[in-house]
């Protein structure tokens, strides 16, 4: 057996995950998983795998069906084995039987048997045989909680997930395992950012923790306070952050891979800790939500010490700008007009429309550093849930590399999909006494105009995609597979995914 992930560092702690190609024979308090699909008479019927004996399947199958188990997409059945070494097995469903499993059916699985299991501190799983990667990520995703907060009152009495074993007969086991940790550690680690509630997580404190996260990767760290932006002419930046007493930030992190000739990708994340509308103030309704409004941020920092921690061979600067949007005397004001950095003049009408206004300052910022990529990613817009729901982000960019992006987030189970950026639209930007207005008059295509505002600012030969994640960053509703409450970390896998394939393919 062999432990993967040993080393404790700033961020989310994962369980411990040893990697095993025979099931131990001591596990007497922990539950096996196990993979069931659906057998003849619709009756459930253990995946093979090496790690079972004849009996002990056996046992497994009996019991299955005298509870009437189908083996039906993530349907869980429990029961008691007395033939092997576990406390009891946990058969999860997958459905029809296939010849290849895509990951995320794999990761989904692995996510709602984790999330059934409170109370559980060891698990063991042959769901790794399927998958090694997906099947960490979703048991580590799904066991994932946030406590910081509670007291003894409510906090839970267990330790939860604590050590996970992955059986796998793979020559790449240990490899495949230890990826999937990194990557279900950063999603974690921007779901605790996220999940931090504003009272804890405003800009100052937001950068130090990004500053200290990226020092342990060893990345380069700069950080901006209030004077160095409003010196360096970041209007953006500043004028959404003039109503708060806690002024604004700009953390840049830098990853340099050391490859000859590496693409450089720049990411770009929105910060908005907290997001009251300022004196276009939002109904009071459902404002609590606005604790997520840094869910890109997050992602972006998760993203770059991901990319660091995996070594990639591709060079990645995140530029994450951050502040608070507050109604108060210094406030700005709709009607007022700032100046981006870099130069554009901006007629603020709408204050609540502020995200495009600190990312326009990060990508003109972003774009000095010539990269040959660049993502930002937002909850901008309360029109990408009108357009796609709850769980689907939307991609608008460069065409081809919009395209890419959404594909890549399709095979990870975030699903992005492709938006266009109509030039008419443009239009609805026009001022009558700046360069540009940062919203429309109109209520149509809500998402595409953000999307073309910040167009605007995207040097000339990047290769460009903006992911608005304003409903898909944060679930208000019901858990489902590896996703729970609050914040979900979307869309770091795509962002890492999108950075792997720049790495492989240029």
């Amino acid at each position: 057996m062999a432990r993967v992930n040993a080393v404790s560092t700033p961020g989310y702690q994962s369980p411990a995950v040893t990697v095993a190609s025979v099931l131990p024979s001591d596990l007497d308090a922990a539950v096996l998983i196990v993979p069931v699909v659906t057998g003849e008479n619709d009756e459930a019927k253990v995946v093979a795998n090496p790690f079972l004996d004849a009996e002990a399947t056996g046992e497994i199958e009996v019991s299955l069906k005298t509870l009437g188990a189908k083996g039906s997409t993530e349907q869980l059945t429990r029961v008691l084995v007395p033939s092997l070494p576990v406390a009891s097995v946990l058969a999860v469903g997958l459905g029809k039987d296939r010849d290849e499993w895509p990951a995320d059916v794999i990761r989904r699985a692995a996510g709602v048997a984790a999330r059934s299991l409170n109370g559980t501190e060891t698990v063991v799983t042959t769901l790794s045989e399927l998958d090694v990667a997906a099947a960490v990520e979703g048991l580590i995703l799904g066991a994932y909680r946030f406590t910081e907060f509670r007291s003894a009152k409510t906090a839970p009495k267990d330790a939860g997930l604590t050590a996970l074993t992955v059986l796998s007969t793979a020559d790449d086991a240990e490899t495949a395992a230890a990826r999937g940790v990194d990557v279900a550690t950063a999603v974690a680690t921007a779901r605790d950012f996220v999940n931090t509630p504003p009272s804890h997580l405003f800009p100052g404190e937001f950068a130090k923790r990004a500053k200290a996260l990226g020092k342990s990767a060893g990345l380069e760290v700069e950080v901006l306070g209030k004077k160095e932006l409003e010196d360096g002419g970041y209007g953006g930046i500043v004028g959404v952050g003039k109503g708060s007493s806690r002024g604004p930030r700009l953390v840049r992190l830098t990853y340099r891979s050391g490859k000859k000739n590496a693409k450089k990708v720049a990411l770009v994340g929105k910060g908005i800790t907290f997001d009251t509308g300022g004196i276009s103030i939002k109904p009071a309704a459902n404002m609590h939500h606005m604790t997520s409004d840094m869910g890109g941020a997050a992602a972006v920092i998760a993203t770059i010490v991901l990319a660091a921690r995996q070594q990639l061979p591709v060079d990645v600067i995140a530029t994450v700008p951050m502040a608070e949007n507050m109604p108060s005397s210094t406030a700005q004001r709709p009607g007022d007009v700032l100046t981006q950095y870099g130069g554009t003049t901006i007629e603020v009408l709408n204050t609540d429309a502020e995200g495009r206004l600190i990312l326009a300052d990060a990508i003109v910022r972003a774009c000095e550093d010539n990269p040959d990529y660049l993502i930002d990613t937002a909850t901008l817009t309360g029109a990408q849930l009108v357009a796609l729901g709850l769980r689907t982000p939307g991609v608008m960019g460069t065409d081809e590399f919009r395209d890419r992006v959404a594909k890549l987030s399709q095979e990870v189970g975030e699903n992005a999909w492709p938006m266009p950026l109509p030039e008419e639209l443009k239009d609805d930007l026009k001022s009558t006494v700046a360069d540009l207005a940062n919203v429309s008059g109109a209520r149509n295509a809500g998402m595409s105009v953000a999307g073309v505002y910040l167009r605007e600012f995207v040097a000339d030969g990047v290769q460009w995609a903006h992911l608005d994640v304003a409903g898909p960053a944060y679930n208000t509703g019901g858990a489902w597979g590896y996703t729970g409450k609050g914040g979900t970390g979307v869309p770091t896998r795509t962002m890492f995914a999108v950075l792997e394939d720049i790495a492989a393919n240029g």
